[in-house]
């Protein structure tokens, strides 16, 4: 399909368009691209994981972002948080059908971003 053919079909869902401030996906948008929700929904793509394995995925986070994320992820129904009742606590995080819907369209995005990273970096270096 065309990217004239899938922008056609984004407006029978939203005629007022996605660039509508009222548009609903604006607040869905702002929460899976933000700075660490693309890279943790990605990070989940394949297996449950802690929050310190999560972390450790994640490179380059602060303590406080991947809690905040994972909290916002699972507010919107994306992630699934299960936490065990054992001494030490032991919480898992992993994605839900929705959030696996939502990465299986977001992997060819990243697949893009790694194949032409390098070459946009160094024209706006």
């Amino acid at each position: 399909m065309s990217v004239s053919a899938q922008a056609s079909a984004l407006r029978r869902y939203l005629p007022e368009g996605v660039l509508s401030s009222a548009c609903p996906s604006r607040v869905v948008l702002d929460h899976v691209t933000s700075k660490w929700g693309v890279l943790v929904l990605v990070a989940l793509a394949d297996r449950t994981m802690r929050w310190s394995e999560l972390r450790r995925v994640v490179q380059g986070v602060s303590e406080k972002m991947p809690a905040q994320t994972l909290q916002t992820l699972e507010r919107d129904g994306l992630v699934h948080r299960h936490a065990r009742a054992v001494i030490p606590p032991h919480v898992e995080y992993s994605l839900t059908g929705l959030g696996e819907s939502l990465v299986e369209r977001l992997l060819p995005l990243m697949e893009w971003l790694l194949v032409h990273a390098d070459q946009i970096v160094a024209r706006s270096g």
